[in-house]
Order: structure tokens, then C-alpha cells, then sequence
């Protein structure tokens, strides 16, 4: 990296011809120019002959550091856990031979002592050259870390893989505008016009784009703060209640208990109340069950009909721990109002269990003749009508 950095200096302070102080990257390159002409002198005094003696050496070096790379280095990296070390030294490789490649070129281009207009415009294509050889090093370099984050949901949250295009374009969108204003400025040109241009289109598109920006960041947000997760069931403040299938980033969609997918914007569901039945110390859930009994029952046999009415369903669909329970909870209009606590192990057997309950807690109750009141009502006549008396 020192070298690459030295050649970029060389570039910056020798591009523009005006033959000042080239800076101490170009008195790196000043300093192995003149060494590689004491050290060529013997041989020839040519200097298209040693230009071309350094670019044969420069192909040379790139070719022996491609041998380490595919050789030792990757050797080393095979020994780790990890593949994400093998395919950094796969993509950086190529990066790093192509800089011998160009500094090579630069100590040449300088032995042949070109004119200044040349000189410049020479240096000016290889540091462009250099600069979009790494800047396509560092875009495979940023896909491959995001997505070895997104390989690990539980030690970066925000970073999924749902979520790893977003980062991924971004990352890539940023790295693109440094790399278009690096080149600007290697070619000296105005950035004013193109600068104000940017601001005025990124302006028009947040305009034009204010739903679909609010979703995704809203989205963004989801995923951070994992207010459920897919596979969690929940249920809107709105009615709704289902099991999360999908966690996009402008939408989240929900399969009900019809099998009928509800897709929500993200922004909804950022301010919304969200009642994850999914979540918390475990996934069980408890249902309630509310009963009446007729006035005048035994209410300790009421109670224990209630429970032993669990004893006619799978134990796989209740829990042991919490132990189910009774409790009686009001004197009601006509009926003593009890209610059967039952905890299931998921969600999903809300609905089932519940019918069960219900069945088995009607069914023993007619076996032990205890009535369940049902809403009615008595006419009384107080006097018969004229005309229906005889």
C-alpha cells in the first residue's frame, strides 16, 4: 500500500507538468528512477532499452507476487474457518499486480523524460487506470464483507439477507460518486456543475420518491430494532393476525389463518401497535376458555370438571409447566362465570386447542349435569285483550 500511495503521489504532483517539488511520493519514485539507471547504466545507455528493461522487471514482480498470492497466501488461508479471507486474496490479488504493472510503466514514462504536455497526460492515464483497477478491488471487497455480515444475522441485525442489496447498491453508489470525483480532479475539471447537478437530481428523486424512501427506511428500522421476526405470529392493531412470512424492505407480509397473504408498508408497520404472540420469555401462549355454570352448582365440582376436560386432548397440544388452571371471575347476570387457563406451546395451536376446549369442556359438563345457562326470556300476561276472551 506504501508503493500504490507513492505511485498516486507521483501521479498528483507530476501531472500537472510544472515541474516544481514532486512531494515525497514523487521523490520515491525520483529516488528508484535513479536507481534503476545506476543500475542499468552497465548494460546500455539507451534509455528506450532501460524503459523497456523496467517494464520487463515490472511484468516479472507481477508475476512472482501472482505466484504468493496463489501459492503461500493462499496456503495460510485455507487453514481458517473461514472462506472470507480466500476470496479477499482472490479479488486483491489481481489489483495488486496490475499497480507493479503500473508503477513500472510511470518509472519508464519518466526515463524517457517525454514533454511536460505528454508527461502529463501520461501520468494522468495511468493514475486513472490505477485508481478504477482499485476501485473495482474495493466493490468486490465491500460485497464480500456485507455479505459475510449477512451470513451472520445474529451478530449484525440490520445486516440480513434481505437487507444486503440495500447496503450492498449503496456502498456501491458511494464508492462510485468517490471514485467519479477522484477522477474529476485527476483531470482538473470543474466539479461545481456536476456537484450542483447531483443536488438538484437527488432532490427531484426524494420528492418524487417519498413513499418508497419512507418504507425503506422504516424497513431499515424493523430490522434493527426486530420488533418480530419471520415465522413470529402477530397481530395488528388493526384486526389482523398472522405468521410473518417476509421481512422486505418497503413491505412485510403476513399469511393469516384463511392462508390469505397481507402485505403491509413498512411505514404502517413502524406505527403501528404489534402484539408479537411469538415473542417474550418462550413461544407458549395461554388461551382462555370463559365458562358459566347455573346458579346453584357445586363450584368446586365446576372446577374440577373444567380441568379434567384437558384430559381429552393430546398432551403434545397443552403444557405441563405452567400447569393449566381455574379461576372463578365474576357472579354474572345469570350464570357464575368461570374461566380454564390453558398454555399451548405455539401460536399456531391457538385456534385448534381452543376448539378442543371447548368440545371436550361442553361435553363433560353433560356428563356431570351441569347446566350452562343460555340467555332467555319469559312473557308474562297480565290481562288477556278484550277481544280474545269469549
Amino acid at each position: 500500500m506504501n508503493t500504490l500511495y507513492s505511485l498516486m503521489m507521483f501521479f498528483a504532483q507530476s501531472g500537472d507538468g510544472d515541474g516544481g517539488d514532486g512531494g515525497a511520493g514523487d521523490a520515491e519514485i525520483g529516488h528508484l528512477t535513479v536507481f534503476l539507471v545506476n543500475l542499468m547504466s552497465p548494460l546500455t545507455e539507451n534509455v528506450w532499452a532501460q524503459a523497456g528493461l523496467v517494464i520487463a522487471a515490472a511484468l516479472v514482480s507481477s508475476k512472482l507476487f501472482d505466484w504468493l498470492c496463489t501459492g503461500a497466501f493462499k496456503t495460510l488461508t485455507r487453514k481458517t474457518r473461514t472462506k472470507t479471507d480466500d476470496l479477499i486474496l482472490k479479488v486483491m490479488h489481481a489489483p495488486v499486480v496490475n499497480t507493479v504493472v503500473l508503477i513500472g510503466l510511470a518509472v519508464a514514462s519518466r526515463l524517457l523524460g517525454f514533454e511536460d504536455s505528454v508527461a502529463t497526460m501520461t501520468n494522468r492515464a495511468l493514475l486513472t487506470i490505477g485508481l478504477f483497477v482499485w476501485a473495482v478491488f474495493i466493490f468486490r471487497l465491500t460485497g464480500i464483507l456485507l455479505r459475510a455480515a449477512s451470513s451472520n444475522p445474529n451478530r449484525f441485525e440490520v445486516i440480513q439477507a434481505s437487507t444486503f442489496p440495500l447496503f450492498n447498491n449503496l456502498a456501491k453508489l458511494l464508492l462510485f460518486g468517490v471514485m467519479v470525483y477522484l477522477t474529476i480532479g485527476i483531470w482538473n475539471l470543474d466539479a461545481t456543475g456536476w456537484l450542483a447537478s447531483a443536488g438538484v437530481v437527488g432532490l427531484a428523486i426524494g420528492f418524487a420518491a417519498q413513499d418508497t424512501l419512507s418504507n425503506l427506511i422504516a424497513g431499515v428500522f424493523i430490522l434493527a430494532d426486530r420488533p418480530y421476526r419471520v415465522g413470529d405470529y402477530i397481530r395488528l392493531d388493526s384486526g389482523e393476525r398472522g405468521q410473518v412470512t417476509f421481512i422486505g424492505l418497503r413491505s412485510t407480509r403476513i399469511v393469516t389463518r384463511d392462508d390469505i397473504e397481507v402485505t403491509v408498508p413498512n411505514s404502517v408497520m413502524g406505527g403501528a401497535k404489534i402484539v408479537n404472540e411469538s415473542s417474550g420469555p418462550h413461544k407458549k401462549e395461554r388461551i382462555r376458555i370463559p365458562v358459566g355454570a347455573a346458579y346453584g352448582s357445586d363450584v368446586d365440582q365446576v372446577m374440577e370438571v373444567l380441568l379434567s376436560a384437558i384430559e381429552d386432548i393430546d398432551p403434545k397440544l397443552v403444557c405441563s409447566d405452567p400447569e393449566p388452571r381455574v379461576r372463578m371471575r365474576a357472579f354474572g347476570g345469570s350464570s357464575l362465570d368461570f374461566e380454564l387457563l390453558v398454555w399451548i406451546p405455539d401460536p399456531e395451536l391457538c385456534g385448534n386447542v381452543s376448539h378442543l376446549l371447548h368440545r371436550a369442556v361442553y361435553n363433560r359438563f353433560n356428563q356431570a349435569n351441569i347446566e350452562i345457562p343460555f340467555a332467555k326470556q319469559d312473557l308474562y300476561i297480565k290481562e288477556m285483550p278484550e277481544s280474545f276472551k269469549p
